[in-house]
This record gives structure tokens, sequence and C-alpha cells, in this order.
């Protein structure tokens, strides 16, 4: 009897969406990140194209912006809303981990082949 008062308690506190509205929610955020990413790409803003750490701050832009729609994305349709805290953080820490030595390399080996195909033939020495 105790269980179903609290019950009683807890779903008078709780406000819950329905899933149409949840649905129009991720259409319209994504969208709208979606379209602002068009809208760079399309004009390219010149105060975006001062090279931040060996690369345009527009890519930089495009990149954060495409990661916070795929963590959008994990956090809405994976449901990790609704997962416990310890496991929201081992997904997507790792996915960042991952994210991060990837463009990491992919720079690296990046700015190596641009200096080979602009200079020639390039011999490190390691």
């Amino acid at each position: 009897m105790a269980q179903e008062h609290k019950l009683e308690i807890f779903q008078g506190l709780l406000k819950f969406k329905s899933n149409t509205q949840k649905i129009w929610g991720v259409l319209i955020f994504l969208s709208f990140i979606t379209g602002v990413e068009v809208v760079l790409g399309i004009y390219k803003p010149e105060i975006l194209m001062v090279q931040v750490l060996g690369m345009k701050g527009l890519n930089w832009i495009f990149i954060i912006l495409t990661l916070v729609k795929a963590y959008y994305i994990a956090w809405d349709f994976m449901h990790l809303r609704d997962e416990k805290p310890a496991l929201r953080r081992v997904i997507v820490w790792t996915g960042v981990f991952l994210i991060s030595y990837l463009m990491f390399v992919l720079l690296q080996e990046g700015g190596y082949i641009e200096s080979v195909f602009r200079n020639g033939f390039v011999k490190n020495t390691f």
C-alpha cells in the first residue's frame, strides 16, 4: 500500500512527453543544426577561414556540429537518456576518444601527404 502511494506521488511529479512530441523535437533540433551546416557550407564566411590547430575554423565548426548531432542521435534513438550514468559515460567517452584519435591521425597523415604533393618527395628520419 505504501508503495502504491509513492508511485502515485512520483507519477504526479513526472510529466511524460508523448512520442509524437519527442519525434518532432528531434526533427526540429537536427534540422536546425543541419541547416546551420548547409548555410555555412554555402556562404563560407571569411572570418571562419582562419587556421586553428592546423585546420580552418569552419572545418572545426563542421566537426563539432557533426559530433553534436551524433551524440544527440545516440542520446535519443539509442535511449541513452534512460540508462545509468556510468553506462552513458562509457559509451560517450569511448566515442569521444576514438573520434579524437581518428582526427589526430587524419590531420597528421593529411599534413604529410600535402607536404609531399607540394614539395615533392619528403623523407622523414625517425
